[in-house]
């Protein structure tokens, strides 16, 4: 049994410092861009066909927000995968496609078989890398519990509840259960998982009959376990230091499903055409590579995150220096402005800002403007939509400067901001003579 003597749980700041040795090198261009693109392909077969039922689904997901938990989002990036795979079977494709009547539909079954394979391995990767982040969660959770029949009355629980749940899967999908159906139920699952791990740290339900046992369990322990998975807790500043970019691969790869989905319903009029297959061809090896990329970087986070820390390093970082960031929410439909007065030419203004993700969706126009004293508008930085943006701009000009947030083209969604601006005044170099008096 590992000691936590003197130990209390990790805090939220203590983490920020700890991610600040692990950045995630961001993302390429070509996540957005390509997903971009997808989404323009699928409104011209839009164009030619609307949406039928099953159709609008996905459409009305893929204008919703991805899901805030980083868990959350690996279980709709498997879902998405298998979804595509399902459509990539040969005995899936169109009709016209499956007799590959032509050297073109040759070369796109060609095609479409290598990016099967590839999907197909990030597939098992994913896989893997949720088996084994399960099985270190509960078994670090476990070495702090005492190493009698207490733990192995948990970990029965554990293998038994784990019994059932796959005995539900299976049934499921014996019945004829779709991937969508059998997706939901793991992660109501999941759910259930997280419920009894909070339920170890409170000695309830499942865990009742162990309530007179837990004397001698580090209540250290018990009080961490029973707010590891709060929306608030320690885990947020993971969420939001890493969950953009996991964002952007689920936007991505159910951009391709779609893509897909709405291609195979319209093949008879219009068939994958060799600049179409080069995109997609992109797009699979861009998602599948970044993806992989992901989850070695994440796992190597979540293998070395510490559950307890000293004393002393939590009050360390609780009195470490706050920041100025600031929070706005915008409504949809509206903007967000923040006006800066430059008082000197060569001055900089920064700015840095992230979308809170979990509150509402995925990104959000930026632009910066000048207005000169006589009210002329000059734009400075041109539109364009962002998840999180750092930047800064010399100023020539003194006067005012906008910089505007735009939510204008959501018609439901409002967002939620974390923003920081500043005007910083051009640095003068300090003359010789001044110098050496000082």
């Amino acid at each position: 049994m590992a000691s936590t003597e003197g130990l209390v749980p990790i805090t939220r700041e203590y983490l920020a410092r700890y991610y600040d040795k692990y950045p995630f090198i961001p993302l390429p261009d070509d996540v957005s861009r390509l997903s971009s693109e997808l989404r323009g392909m699928s409104e011209d077969l839009l164009m030619q066909l609307p949406a039928a039922s099953g159709e609008e689904m996905l459409l009305l997901e893929i204008e919703s927000p991805s899901p805030h938990k980083i868990d959350e989002n690996l279980w709709k990036n498997r879902e998405h995968l298998e979804e595509i795979l399902y459509l990539l079977d040969s005995s899936h494709w169109p009709r016209l496609l499956q007799e590959q009547s032509t050297p073109e539909d040759i070369e796109t079954a060609n095609v479409l078989g290598e990016l099967q394979v590839k999907l197909l391995n990030t597939l098992k990767t994913l896989e893997s890398f949720q088996s084994k982040n399960a099985d270190n969660i509960f078994n670090t959770v476990m070495s702090y519990m005492p190493q009698d029949f207490r733990g192995s009355l948990i970990r029965q629980q554990r293998e038994r509840s784990e019994r059932s749940r796959q005995t539900e899967v299976d049934a499921l999908t014996s019945s004829g259960g779709s991937i969508c159906e059998r997706y939901a139920l793991l992660w109501r699952q999941q759910m259930e998982r997280r419920r009894q791990l909070a339920q170890l740290g409170s000695a309830a339900g499942v865990y009742k009959t162990l309530v007179k046992y837990l004397v001698g369990v580090p209540q250290v322990l018990l009080d961490f376990i029973k707010q590891i998975n709060d929306d608030q807790g320690p885990m947020e500043e993971q969420r939001q230091r890493y969950g953009p970019s996991l964002y952007s691969l689920t936007r991505m790869v159910l951009s391709i499903r779609l893509f897909f989905h709405l291609s195979w319903g319209r093949f008879e009029t219009k068939k994958l055409e060799r600049q179409t297959l080069a995109i997609l061809e992109r797009a699979v090896n861009v998602y599948t590579a970044e993806f992989e990329r992901f989850l070695k970087f994440i796992g190597e986070v979540f293998a070395n995150s510490p559950f307890f820390i000293s004393a002393e390093d939590a009050g360390a970082a609780d009195l470490r220096k706050k920041d100025d960031y600031r929070e706005a929410i915008i409504p949809a439909g509206n903007t967000f402005e923040v006006l800066l007065t430059v008082e000197s030419v060569n001055s900089y203004i920064a700015w840095d800002f992230s979308l809170v993700q979990g509150k509402m969706t995925g990104d959000i126009g930026f632009r910066m403007e000048y207005m000169n004293p006589s009210g002329e508008i000059t734009l400075i930085l041109p539109y364009r939509r962002y998840e999180s943006s750092q930047g800064n701009f010399c100023a020539c000009m003194t006067g005012c400067y906008k910089l505007i947030w735009d939510n204008t083209y959501s018609t439901f969604f409002r967002k939620s901001m974390r923003y920081k601006v500043d005007c910083i005044p051009p640095v003068t170099d300090i003359p010789p003579s001044t110098a050496g008096a000082a």
